[in-house]
């Protein structure tokens, strides 16, 4: 015979359950935390939404100029863009037009990106991401020139800022944190210039090294890991994000 009490217990449980249902069919909980505000209107799916389409822009940066996709390329910029490396330091499409050359001689430099961190303000935005430059070219060895490769790995510090709704590239500034230098051939042996490699700086020896043995002049007080010019770039961007002018010293034309 069955229970009275299992079934006055289902009914009541039945009860509740439609009582919630009816709750939550009439006004649904506003808790989805993608939905909750920021600043002003916006929600934190406003702000993952920028956060995307910015690390997008800078995924397409190292794969469309890496490829030679030039028109492409300069999609991803701003039209006061800048561009800060070792060996460049002028407007975007300056930068664009000496990579096409160095391609046309055989310049061999690739990226390779990591994880982002970006901070949205409005139509600004900071995103540094962690990345690799790979510069492959010769070098005097004990027997002659060597083939080797040079790794960088740094960040790319980019302002960035959104025109006519898309997110654009103003001002790259890469963070040079340590590097090496390797033959391509492991049984080869380098002959460096010790001097002149001591006269580099840490961040990027190996790969200013590299690019100056091929005819670049290289820029000596690029921001690294540590130390005083990288804490005023933070500064900087600080800075800017909050409101402020863009301090940079190469007109962008």
């Amino acid at each position: 015979m069955p229970s009275t009490r299992s079934t006055c217990a289902c009914a009541a449980s039945s009860k509740a359950c439609a009582s919630r249902a009816t709750r939550w069919t009439l006004k649904p909980p506003d808790c989805n935390p993608l939905i909750q505000p920021l600043e002003g209107d916006k929600t934190v799916q406003d702000n993952l939404k920028d956060e995307l389409l910015i690390r997008q822009m800078v995924e397409r940066w190292a794969v469309w100029r890496d490829a030679g996709h030039w028109d492409r390329f300069a999609t991803v910029w701003h039209p006061q863009g800048v561009m800060m490396a070792t060996w460049f330091q002028g407007p975007f499409a300056d930068f664009i037009r000496v990579t096409q050359e160095g391609w046309a001689k055989g310049v061999s430099i690739l990226h390779f990106l990591g994880g982002s961190a970006i901070e949205v303000a409005g139509d600004r935005a900071i995103a540094q991401t962690k990345m690799t430059i790979s510069q492959r070219g010769m070098v005097d060895g004990v027997d002659g020139p060597v083939l080797c490769d040079v790794v960088c790995t740094g960040r790319f510090y980019d302002f960035v800022e959104r025109v006519n709704g898309e997110w654009k590239l103003l001002h790259r500034q890469p963070i040079y944190e340590k590097d090496r230098i390797d033959p391509v051939d492991s049984t080869a042996v380098l002959a460096l210039d010790q001097q002149a490699l001591a006269a580099m700086l840490e961040g990027y020896r190996h790969l200013a090294y590299i690019q100056t043995r091929i005819g670049y002049t290289v820029k000596m007080d690029m921001p690294m890991l540590k130390g005083p010019v990288v804490d005023e770039l933070y500064r900087r961007g600080a800075r800017w994000l909050a409101g402020g002018v863009l301090e940079r010293e190469v007109n962008p034309g």
